[in-house]
């Protein structure tokens, strides 16, 4: 194969491609941010366009919502569609349970809100994702404008009663500026090394005064289609227990996606 993309676009790209062979004409469908996200979009837009696929979209973000629309995909409102029959999205990390964080590209609201009001989320994403336990990367917490150096203190004192190996914090930033979301919040990310106990950290850290919303996802991905190098890509279904593995090879062609988030 002749193609100027790298083994992890190659990787992206093959998940996309399985992943996108999920969605049927008539379905709602929530698509996720990020450089994984864009992939899917590509697939989805091509779809559209040579099979006459009939999907309604619902964005994640706005940078995704452009995408789609560029794309020839029908983007909708979840507030208008109300539930989703599926949700495709990236993912920082997962483990052998599914759990996932989320949330390097900024839009871990919107995914999170979207992921659970569908019937079934699938995540697409490279083996390096793959990790025994949480937390070698940053969890990231959207938090309020107002008092956020008060909430940054009250999440730092509570990671010194947890499982974790790190109690650190620092705002994301966009430039000089903070990182302001699509709903414009802020993100904290949480340097953590290691997360014991995901689902309590996830739990406990929605309690904390000006925190909107973490970036695990816990019991909410039903599917994970991990793409590697090759062009091999495993699905592994949590529900039924089944692996199938297929291979999906790209055109040449020039890689347009920048990797600012999965």
């Amino acid at each position: 194969m002749s193609t100027n993309l790298s083994p992890i676009d190659i990787a992206k790209f093959a998940a996309a491609k399985r992943a996108s062979a999920f969605v049927k004409s008539g379905m709602r469908v929530g698509l996720g941010t990020g450089s994984t996200a864009a992939w899917l979009v590509k697939c989805l837009g091509e779809r559209v366009r040579d099979e006459g696929l009939d999907i309604t979209a619902v964005a994640t973000s706005s940078q995704t919502s452009k995408q789609a629309t560029d794309a020839g995909i029908k983007v909708s409102s979840l507030n208008e569609v109300k539930w989703l029959d599926l949700t495709i999205d990236g993912a920082d990390e997962y483990d052998d349970e599914l759990n996932l964080i989320k949330g390097g590209g900024g839009a871990l609201l919107q995914e999170k809100i979207v992921a659970t009001a569908s019937d079934r989320m699938i995540v697409i994403t490279d083996s390096t994702k793959k990790v025994a336990t949480l937390g070698a990367f940053p969890l990231p917490v959207e938090v309020l404008a107002f008092g956020m150096p008060t909430t940054q203190l009250l999440l730092e004192e509570m990671l010194n009663g947890l499982d974790v190996m790190g109690n650190t914090s620092t705002p994301r930033m966009a430039g000089d500026d903070l990182f302001v979301t699509d709903e414009g919040n802020h993100i904290l990310d949480l340097h953590l090394g290691r997360i014991g106990n995901a689902r309590q950290l996830a739990l406990i850290l929605n309690q904390v005064p000006g925190v909107v919303e973490n970036g695990l996802f816990i019991d909410i991905c039903d599917v994970i289609v991990t793409g590697h190098g090759d062009g091999t890509v495993e699905t592994y279904d949590i529900n039924s227990g089944e692996t199938d593995t297929a291979q999906f090879l790209p055109e040449p062609v020039e890689n347009v996606f920048r990797d600012d988030g999965v």
